[in-house]
């Protein structure tokens, strides 16, 4: 749900800035939310002894960060061009990609009997291809205008996919090893950032470039703040997901988020309010086939021999970094091990003051765009978020205690 909400404050943004601007504004965001709840939730003492517990893994926190930022300001080229709706179902094939990599270097579904692989390949070709339909709905319904480079933003948008797809590597490989993604992100948000700012700095004109025109705008800068900060909260129970269920099932079902957009498109801003027949069937018949995908995933239960599969990748791990198999099998399952604190500092509730005091200050500069807006369908919604974040939040905390 989270994933998805991400897009409706980011929809606020008017046009006039440079991708890579609004990519950096957002990562800013992005950055700011992942270290204020790793703290909150662990304490800085806690994150770096996790860290450097597994030293080796620093690197690939970095290398996913890396491309995280390529493949999202390649999706903000893709929506320039083709729009939101015809690129988000594009880039959310990232999931297949994803799947065929836990298969090839993770042995994900390795042991498992072919109704639980039929399962899994099954829901996520179904949550593809009813992206594929929410997408061409929108194509046919005649809403969304394509921009003047089509072929770029398709371009864009695959290339978002396949960075995305193959991001989902070093995730799995850090969580095979035990490391809390708490931990993981605190890290990858700092690759996330370095590159962003790279990418701006080499190829939208350095010092002259618009993002430093957009930071002066502070009204317009929170919605990219808000839409980073409202994503890593889906985005760190994606992290938990990949962790305990694996790419090959935890991706494709995190990519029902579409239908969470689709909500905020057709019930907050009216994006199907002419829309004719046909072209509600299309969003009815995608939405019923993606329920149908994550039903599949959900109920596709790993069997013995698929759990000692993963244990074998996992002993290959330990053996390639000198990590104790005992341990890291521990912590792999969320039971942590040694006497690592979680006793909060004077810092961490410092990190968490200046944090929200950012937000504050740019909230009450913010001015809401003047678009068309349902607000009754935005209170029920955001009640819906967080009745969800609570809910999952303490089922979270009670089985792992966020480990």
């Amino acid at each position: 749900m989270w994933l998805g909400a991400a897009e409706a404050p980011t929809k606020l943004v008017t046009a006039g800035f440079s991708p890579f601007a609004i990519s950096l504004c957002m990562v800013a965001g992005v950055f700011t939310a992942r270290w204020t709840f790793p703290t909150l939730l662990k304490g800085t003492s806690y994150v770096f002894r996790d860290l450097m517990a597994r030293k080796h893994l620093l690197v690939w926190a970095l290398l996913a960060g890396a491309l995280w930022a390529v493949a999202n300001t390649l999706t903000v080229f893709a929506i320039r061009d083709v729009g939101l709706a015809i690129a988000f179902p594009m880039w959310n094939t990232n999931s297949l990609i994803g799947l065929l990599w836990g298969r090839l270097l993770f042995r994900e579904l390795q042991g498992a009997d072919g109704k639980t692989i039929t399962k899994v390949v099954l829901g996520g070709t179904c949550i593809v291809v009813a992206a594929i339909m929410l997408g061409f709905s929108t194509i046919h319904g005649g809403v969304t205008a394509t921009g003047h480079n089509a072929l770029g933003g398709v371009l864009a948008a695959i290339g978002a996919s396949f960075m995305w797809g193959t991001m989902y590597v070093p995730y799995r490989k850090a969580y095979l090893s035990g490391m809390n993604p708490l931990s993981f992100v605190t890290a990858f948000t700092v690759g996330e950032l370095l590159t962003v700012f790279l990418l701006t700095w080499t190829l939208d004109g350095g010092r002259h470039s618009s993002a430093f025109q957009l930071a002066h705008s502070s009204s317009m800068v929170f919605w990219l703040f808000l839409g980073g900060f409202v994503w890593v909260i889906g985005d760190l129970f994606q992290q938990f997901a990949t962790k305990y269920v694996g790419i090959g099932r935890g991706i494709p079902l995190s990519n029902t988020n579409q239908l969470w957009g689709l909500a905020w498109g057709a019930l907050v801003f009216g994006e199907l309010a002419h829309a004719d027949l046909q072209h509600k069937l299309l969003v009815a018949g995608g939405s019923v086939i993606m329920i149908l995908g994550a039903l599949f995933i959900s109920t596709a239960k790993a069997s013995v021999n698929e759990h000692s599969s993963r244990n074998r990748a996992l002993e290959r791990e330990c053996s390639r970094y000198g990590l104790d198999y005992r341990e890291t099998l521990l912590a792999q399952a969320g039971d942590e091990f040694g006497d690592r604190s979680e006793r909060k500092r004077w810092w961490d509730y410092a990190i968490v003051i200046v944090a929200t005091g950012f937000f504050i200050f740019l909230g009450s500069r913010a001015v809401v765009p003047p678009f068309a807006m349902n607000y009754r369908w935005i209170a029920i919604l955001v009640a819906i978020l967080f009745g969800s974040l609570g809910y999952a939040t303490y089922r979270l905390h009670r089985q792992t205690r966020f480990s």
